[in-house]
């Protein structure tokens, strides 16, 4: 295998974590809320859509669309249904609510990954690509969907860098992410804010889960998997900071990547993983992050 496949497939894994990697940042920076249930959120974008293409017919496109439309109901559920009622819950001393939260989204998890083992078993399914064909990138074919995959990936975050700098909307998710106190006194209802964020989120983990059906396939078994990159990630970069998770993703895929074809797939997130340990030693805050 050359090192310039090893670089295209590198960059194609790496731009599917930054996304994914970003809506687990946006979250964690405005409401306080990392999700251990981001993985199973992204295998069900990816199965929704192989189930809507090959087994109902429905197409490539509309498969994709159902798969991220599922996946934003289902991380919106997320919110509504584990996240909120722990936040709100009177019962829980507030200096206790993060580590019930994290329980709470690693249960709920996998509770979704078992239910999709039950409906769908536990084998790998591919999702229909939307874009076939073959490329020659210096002198190495490579499919268009993997192309198609990083610009798709990298496009969206494009989108959602002028949805937060150029838009009111943005700019009051921005303002709740750095002084939550200081929105509300301006007359903004965090639970409104926090629905959006999810929201935001929700899409961002569809679009990244389906892509990376298209790109390797995912089972059940990838729930874990995905949900220990993203983590790896965030922590890596800097918890709450986007550019430090942008970083980050691409240090773990090329990782990822450079372990799938040296050593075995079987043992690609090893490595980030460690890194993880190190660098909590060395800087607890990460690449980008504050103390």
């Amino acid at each position: 295998m050359t090192a310039i496949q090893i670089l295209i497939d590198g960059f194609a894994i790496s731009a599917l974590y930054a996304l994914g990697a970003t809506g687990f940042t946006l979250i964690f920076g405005v409401s306080g809320v990392l999700n251990l249930s981001h993985g199973a959120l992204m295998v069900t974008a990816a199965v929704v859509a192989w189930a809507a293409s090959s087994e109902y017919g429905l197409g490539s496109y509309a498969g994709a669309a159902a798969g991220v439309a599922v996946c934003t109901g289902l991380t919106l559920a997320t919110y509504g249904v584990v996240v909120r009622p722990i936040d709100r819950s009177r019962a829980i001393p507030p200096e206790e609510k993060e580590i019930f939260i994290l329980t709470g989204t690693l249960l709920w998890g996998i509770m979704i990954q078992e239910f999709i083992a039950y409906l769908f078993t536990s084998n790998a399914k591919t999702v229909m690509p939307i874009v076939e064909g073959v490329v020659t990138i210096a002198g190495v074919r490579t499919p268009w969907n993997q192309v198609f995959t990083a610009v798709v990936c990298w496009a969206t975050i494009g989108l959602l860098w002028l949805l937060v700098n150029r838009t009111r909307t943005g700019k009051v998710l921005l303002a709740a992410s750095m002084n939550p106190r200081g929105v509300t006194l301006l007359g903004f209802e965090l639970s409104r804010i926090y629905v959006a964020i999810w929201l935001i989120y929700g899409v961002l983990a569809g679009i990244a889960g389906v892509l990376l059906g298209q790109f390797l396939g995912v089972s059940s078994y990838s729930v874990g998997p995905l949900t220990a990159s993203a983590f790896s990630i965030v922590v890596l970069g800097g918890l709450g900071s986007v550019s430090g998770s942008l970083i980050a993703a691409y240090v773990v895929g090329y990782l990822e990547t450079l372990t799938a074809y040296l050593v075995s797939p079987a043992y690609r997130t090893i490595p980030a993983l460690l890194l993880l340990v190190a660098v909590m030693y060395v800087r607890p805050q990460g690449l980008l992050g504050r103390r």
